[in-house]
């Protein structure tokens, strides 16, 4: 059993206790897609958030015209404090375009979206809906550091299952990058980066003050965008990580459109940008390289690591993955995040009835 602390606070589960916190101050943030209509990990969050009672729940929801109306019909069915934000409305792209604000959709918007909407709330805690072995302890250890002096606090876990190691995306792409942004840069940025043990966990908990200074990447790299605004917002010094114990959800492939290498692209992208944003000072030339030297040193670790506990591992598709993901390594280029809250002139209140009204369209039209 561990205990060791990170340049940013890092609470251990070491007691699987649930800690007092402000659950009922606060805002959950479940984005959701069409795959999770009705299935079985989803209706273990939703169930699981019933008995918690937090005093918000916003499901920022991506779904075609088509199968809104029965999703949110089975949404309905949870007592909860509920608003269903459909996130491809007509009036909500229409109100978006309005501002300056339309664009490329994706988690990163969805999730944008949603939080303006659930900083109503003191807090605001934001969390999948794929987790297989969610339970109540989540959002209360989420929500803990906030209640002790901090802005920010991020979960982590182990990524191991049926005896393989998984989170490749972080393990194979986003650790090793930043290891070899650490060997030519002292920018605090990087350290801070390299604080987290599951940098690219979706479960995040922030001040609803930070939750509307936060700036975000339209669909992939929301994870990395987060770290990068609260670094600037929360510092090392109020900004906490919590360890969530067991967790299990969804894995993706390494390609295809929504596999590891498009999400690479866009992790890459907002790691890079916070980086240079922050100070640091990046020799993209060779970067690539240096990456595929930290990655491959990181997969005899692994392989060591998989030994010791008795676990299958793949050496040579480790190594293709870092090869796969190096290619996904360039400069940033435009900045195309979404801006903070705070800093445009849309409201909340009116996404939120421009959402309302769309669901009640394709509800009337379905004949419900």
């Amino acid at each position: 059993m561990e205990y060791v602390q990170e340049r940013v606070t890092t609470l251990h589960d070491l007691s699987g206790s649930v800690p007092d916190a402000p659950t009922d101050r606060a805002a959950v943030v479940v984005p959701m897609t069409e795959r999770e209509y009705a299935g079985l990990a989803a209706e273990r969050v939703l169930s699981t958030l019933e008995s918690l009672s937090p005093a918000r729940v916003v499901v920022p929801l991506r779904a075609p015209a088509d199968r809104v109306a029965p999703f949110a019909d089975w949404l309905d069915e949870y007592d909860l404090p509920l608003d269903v934000l459909w996130c491809d409305g007509p009036r909500v792209a229409d109100l978006l375009d309005s501002h300056g604000l339309d664009g490329e959709r994706g988690k990163g918007r969805d999730v944008w979206l949603a939080l303006g909407c659930a900083a109503r709330e003191e807090y605001v805690v934001v969390h999948d809906a794929d987790t297989k072995t969610y339970d109540e302890r989540y959002v209360p250890r989420l929500l803990f550091p906030l209640a002790h002096g901090h802005d920010f606090s991020k979960g982590y876990y182990a990524r191991v299952e049926e005896g393989r190691l998984y989170g490749r995306l972080f393990r194979l792409f986003y650790a090793p990058l930043v290891r070899a942004l650490e060997d030519e840069t002292d920018a605090p940025i990087v350290r801070y980066l390299d604080s987290f043990r599951y940098a690219l966990a979706g479960e995040f908990a922030a001040t609803s003050d930070l939750a509307l200074r936060m700036r975000s990447p339209r669909k992939w790299g929301l994870e990395v965008g987060t770290l990068g605004d609260a670094f600037a917002r929360a510092g090392f010094d109020r900004s906490a990580q919590v360890d969530l114990g067991e967790y299990e959800h969804d894995h993706r492939s390494v390609s295809g459109p929504t596999g590891l290498s498009d999400m690479s692209e866009s992790v890459g992208r907002t790691l890079l940008r916070a980086v240079v944003e922050h100070g640091g000072s990046v020799e993209f030339d060779t970067l690539a390289e240096r990456y595929r030297e930290a990655g491959n040193r990181l997969v005899e670790q692994y392989a060591a690591d998989a030994a010791f506990n008795g676990f299958d591992y793949d050496r040579a598709d480790e190594r293709e993955q870092v090869a796969t993901y190096a290619e996904a390594i360039s400069k940033p280029g435009e900045d195309t995040r979404l801006p903070a809250w705070r800093d445009t002139s849309l409201s909340p209140d009116a996404v939120l009835a421009a959402a309302s009204d769309d669901l009640d369209d394709v509800r009337e039209a379905a004949g419900r």
